[in-house]
């Protein structure tokens, strides 16, 4: 099947592009678009395609990520989706205010919407719009976790803006423990925390040097208060990390107690927390609790099974 989408999200792209199909994208516009992130390592089943060509021979379905992509794919190849070409919507997000009650830009359209957790399917309102959930799968990266930095990694993008839905606030209460910060704008974090020792940048890795970084760390702390579960989590859990958790959203769906800690108590989580850093045989068994219960509910070979009778049933009509 050919699937025309968008590099939306790096990582999930990634996993997809790992799938049967044959995967294109048009040409980068403004900077959005495009195979430019992934360079020479582009899967060979993913191609970036001339958009007077598909006129003339369409994909067999479509997959958009944005609200506008419907009307920038009509502008560009002339094809309407869900008219002339089959078409679903992929939803990553929670949405934003007025929860319960926000309706989807989507609603009540033709387009099946697929959330990637059960809980944003129920969040959102998709009035009469058939909806399907597919859950976040990942390739395995292999069990590396080494531990021997005795400080919690947290990865987060635009920490300081995103301040509370990241759960940058809470950040104070593990300081004394040492937390090594990764991600895009994670050098504004010291000094948005006031300069407090204990919060350092580690930089805003590629995704193969952040995983080199994260499995010499003794623990990830996680402290989204409002997300759909982040694949940072996930891979942190594959690579063997024991987790420290904020138990919100869908969370306790991935992350057993036994895998580290998960709680809405802050309190508790930086109890266990220190227990972690100070006890690297607790720290490393519980990294592999964490381990096991991603490979059972996020393996990749699921999440491609699931997306393959996605694009069966859009494409069947």
């Amino acid at each position: 099947m050919r699937i025309l989408l968008s590099d939306v999200h790096g990582g999930y792209t990634d996993a997809l592009l790992a799938g049967r199909h044959d995967y294109e994208l048009l040409p980068a516009v403004d900077g959005r678009g495009g195979l430019s992130r992934l360079g020479a390592a582009a899967p060979a089943r993913a191609r970036e395609v001339d958009p007077a060509q598909l006129r003339d021979a369409p994909p067999d379905v479509v997959l958009l990520q944005r609200p506008d992509e419907a009307a920038g794919v009509a502008a560009r190849t002339g094809l309407r989706v869900g008219v002339d070409v089959p078409a679903m919507f992929l939803e990553h997000n929670t949405p934003k205010e007025s929860v319960p009650n926000t309706r989807h830009p989507l609603a009540d359209g033709p387009l099946r919407v697929v959330h990637v957790t059960h809980l944003n399917a129920l969040l959102w309102d998709c009035g009469r719009t058939p909806t399907t959930v597919v859950e976040h799968g990942l390739p395995d990266p292999g069990l590396r976790y080494t531990g021997g930095v005795d400080h919690l990694a947290f990865v987060v993008n635009e920490p300081v803006r995103r301040w509370r839905v990241t759960g940058t606030d809470l950040l104070p209460r593990f300081v004394p423990l040492g937390i090594d910060a990764f991600g895009i704008d994670g050098d504004l974090l010291p000094a948005a925390l006031e300069g407090q020792p204990g919060v350092a940048f580690a930089g805003n890795l590629k995704p193969p040097q952040l995983r080199d970084a994260l499995v010499q760390r003794r623990a990830y702390l996680h402290l989204n208060r409002w997300t759909s579960l982040g694949l940072s989590l996930i891979e942190a859990m594959l690579l063997g990390l024991p987790v420290v958790v904020l138990d919100t959203t869908v969370a306790a769906r991935t992350v057993p107690p036994e895998a580290g800690a998960i709680s809405a108590d802050p309190a508790e989580l930086v109890t266990v927390a220190r227990r972690l850093l100070a006890d690297p045989d607790e720290a490393r068994a519980r990294g592999l609790v964490a381990r096991e219960a991603a490979l059972a509910r996020h393996g990749l070979a699921r999440f491609l099974d699931d997306w393959d009778r996605v694009f069966d049933r859009v494409a069947a009509g």
